[in-house]
Order: structure tokens, then C-alpha cells, then sequence
């Protein structure tokens, strides 16, 4: 996959991550593509906070995979950081070739080189697909999650 960036996002990309973000049943659900102005501010936040990286993977010039990795210092584990991996998608005609491994194994790569001592992310429980994809990258299903909507 020689023919692969992974960079950080701009704000051109916007409109690919979001198409991204909705073209599945959950995203679409929660998505608004015909309105990038939430996307584009959180893009800013995004970008002036020195522990995010919102990345695309670009192909031929075209986005065809995003994810956000957060930096997470923290005190347990002996003041252990953590990363987490948020947001990963891949565009419907790039499933199956590989990018996604390659974009998770660039999460990992970078949270080494940002000192972390774990990486950690949520699927969710509907996502038999995404689970069986984390579990052969070597993650494990240790934990319950819980959310809360405000």
C-alpha cells in the first residue's frame, strides 16, 4: 500500500470524513452532511489541541479512511498515558483491502512515539464486523462501556 498518506485532516477534507461518518446505519442516524459548520468548528478544536490527531488516509488523492487518536495522561497505572482511538472508518469501496489495518497500526505506532502505555477505543455493540477486526489486531473485549447523552 505504497500509494498511502496518512496525514492530518484539513479542512477540505471535511466533507469526505463526514460522508464517511454517515454511510452506515448508526451514522446515518447521527450524521448531517448537508450541514458541515458543526464538523468544521470541532475540526478547529481539534487541531489547536496538542493531544488530538485527526488523521485521513488519502489514496490517488482521494480520502478513503479517517480516525482521531486522543492523548490521555492520567495518574493509574503508575501515571500511565493512554491513547484512544475514536471514529475509525473506511470508505465503503476501500472495505476489505487492508487500510484499515493499516490505519489502526498507524494509531499504534503513534502512540508509542507519544509514550502511551495503551491503546484503548469502543465499538459499538452492534458492530459484530468491527469486533472481530480489533480482536485479530490483538485487542481485547476486557472492559464494559457506558455512555451517558447530554
Amino acid at each position: 500500500m505504497g500509494d498511502l498518506e496518512i496525514r492530518a485532516a484539513a479542512a477540505d477534507d471535511v466533507p469526505a470524513i463526514v460522508g464517511m461518518l454517515a454511510d452506515d446505519p448508526l451514522g446515518a442516524q447521527r450524521e448531517s452532511p448537508d450541514d458541515l459548520a458543526p464538523y468544521l468548528s470541532a475540526l478547529e478544536r481539534l487541531s489547536a489541541d496538542p493531544n488530538q490527531r485527526l488523521v485521513v488516509a488519502v489514496r490517488k488523492g482521494r480520502v478513503v479512511g479517517t480516525l482521531q487518536l486522543t492523548i490521555v495522561p492520567g495518574l493509574s497505572r503508575r501515571g500511565a498515558t493512554r491513547s484512544i482511538v475514536e471514529g475509525v472508518r473506511i470508505h465503503a469501496e476501500e472495505r476489505g483491502s487492508g487500510l484499515g489495518t493499516e490505519l489502526i497500526e498507524w494509531a499504534i505506532e503513534e502512540s508509542r512515539a507519544q509514550g502511551c502505555q495503551l491503546v484503548q477505543l469502543t465499538s459499538d455493540k452492534t458492530r459484530a464486523d468491527a469486533y472481530r477486526f480489533y480482536e485479530r489486531l490483538g485487542f481485547t473485549a476486557s472492559h464494559t462501556g457506558f455512555k451517558l447523552q447530554l
